[in-house]
């Protein structure tokens, strides 16, 4: 499972919605890039879901985090982010729209499963 750093790319399942990803530690970096601990994908933005319609809200913030942070390695006390990072989105239908990650940003650096 490889560390995701802030060059990740994260979408909703509708696969077209982007989440804006931002790194908020400064002391680990893999090829100059932050990488992403604990809470860094969530309540983030995302943008071009194309779940649209009448009564269909699209995919528009990150809500908390399911499963994918280390349990073994932590920055600061907060969990790295792994690649398996997923939860759910505010999209519609509530409870059933998760984001998932299609890129970690890099593949230096891995946690040994």
């Amino acid at each position: 499972m490889k560390f995701m750093t802030e060059d990740a790319k994260v979408v909703c399942k509708h696969e077209n919605g982007v989440v804006g990803i931002k790194g908020t530690q400064n002391l680990v970096t893999i090829n100059q890039r932050q990488v992403l601990v604990e809470t860094d994908p969530e309540g983030r933005p995302i943008s071009g879901c194309p779940n649209v319609g009448a009564t269909i809200k699209p995919c528009t913030a990150t809500l908390k985090v399911e499963v994918g942070y280390s349990d073994l390695i932590r920055i600061a006390g907060r969990r790295v982010c792994l690649d398996t990072v997923t939860g759910l989105t505010d999209g519609t239908p509530p409870g059933t729209v998760k984001y998932v990650v299609r890129d970690p940003g890099q593949t230096l650096v891995a946690e040994a499963a």
